[in-house]
């Protein structure tokens, strides 16, 4: 199973919040997903827009997972 970590669209139209989720690469986007590891607020300050579980997202990259392009421009973001 080919493991893709990326961002899944939620919340109310105008004021969309993400959830960043370790999903099948060839699922759609906001179907059932392995794992959530984090969320993303972007309405809130930068200190507490990221919320992300740091030893789930080393697990999830010892293993091979892929970074889409969004969440990758995330993490830069933030530097992680």
């Amino acid at each position: 199973m080919a493991i893709t970590l990326r961002l899944s669209r939620f919340g109310k139209r105008d004021y969309a919040t993400y959830r960043i989720i370790a999903i099948d690469k060839r699922k759609k986007r906001d179907t059932q997903y392995v794992e959530k590891i984090g969320s993303y607020n972007p309405h809130l300050d930068k200190k507490t827009a990221l919320v992300i579980n740091k030893e789930r997202l080393e697990y999830w990259r010892g293993k091979g997972a892929q970074i889409s392009d969004g969440f990758a421009k995330l993490l830069k973001f933030f530097k992680m």
